[in-house]
């Protein structure tokens, strides 16, 4: 049975308070991480088919981090699912010989599917898995992709986009966290890209937008996707707030990567449990 919006919500916050506890051990990606944690949550604690006891079967559906940065939210899901605890995380994180780091990496850790990192990278390997599902008979998986907004001025995002139109990838989901800042700046400062989902639209896809950051809207937005064995890719892009449940984090791009103090760590938390708390008043 799937969780409901409540549980999920719940869960989010786990995992929020779970990347601000490593960001006081390790230097990650938190801003990044905190806008697609709602998403990621829903991703992989509701939406996806996935048995992490059987990791190779060809009914499951495939996940691949376009967005590299967002590695450790990936981590803390996959941990929420059974592929492994998230003490692991805690203590192999970056550490030499671990299987958690900045970027995911498929040579350490058998549970990503691609290692990723340099952006617009993994955008085209989902095609080619997608393409491959279709090649094989296999109508019913799909295959998700995770991007950044800063990620859709790489070249490789639109030949992609381009190439899952032109074999009909149905199977296809990407979903694009736009947070609206990357590391130098605003997206609007570094590189405008104006209207992506239009830019997606004119390329011929499915395209919603949603706030990213709202578990119903999430959830609708997943339910809501033709089938699997349908011809039109799908894009969801998804509006969210960067440093998201923290609010000397949000919108900040000091916080596109960093440390926390324990200070901080705990001021953070309890603004994750404040939030919660309120969430289950109303």
């Amino acid at each position: 049975m799937r969780p409901t919006a409540s549980q999920l919500k719940t869960a989010a916050a786990e995992i929020r308070k779970d990347l601000l506890t490593l960001c006081a051990k390790e230097t990650i990606h938190i801003g990044g991480d905190l806008s697609i944690t709602d998403v990621m949550t829903v991703l992989w604690q509701y939406q996806m088919n996935y048995d992490p006891k059987d990791i190779k079967s060809e009914s499951r559906d495939r996940f691949v981090l376009s967005k590299g940065h967002a590695s450790a939210v990936t981590s803390f899901n996959q941990a929420a699912v059974g592929c492994f605890d998230k003490e692991d995380i805690m203590r192999e994180y970056a550490a030499d010989g671990g299987r958690f780091s900045m970027h995911s990496c498929n040579l350490v850790n058998p549970y990503v599917e691609a290692s990723t990192g340099s952006l617009g990278h993994g955008f085209p390997i989902a095609c080619g898995m997608a393409a491959g599902l279709r090649l094989k008979g296999n109508n019913t998986s799909r295959v998700y992709v995770v991007m950044g907004d800063g990620e859709q001025s790489e070249g490789s995002v639109w030949e992609a986009a381009m190439n899952a139109v032109h074999y009909r990838l149905g199977n296809l989901v990407a979903i694009v966290d736009f947070n609206g800042l990357e590391a130098d700046g605003t997206i609007d400062e570094v590189t405008s890209l104006g209207d992506i989902a239009g830019k997606y639209h004119a390329f011929g896809w499915n395209t919603v937008e949603i706030n990213g950051n709202d578990i119903e809207e999430i959830i609708n937005a997943f339910d809501a996707l033709p089938p699997a064995d349908s011809d039109i890719p799908t894009v969801i892009v998804c509006h969210t707030t960067k440093g998201k449940g923290v609010s000397f984090m949000e919108n900040q791009v000091r916080w596109h990567a960093g440390r926390l103090t324990p200070e901080q760590r705990d001021q953070a938390i309890a603004e994750i449990e404040a939030a919660l708390a309120e969430e289950g008043e109303n």
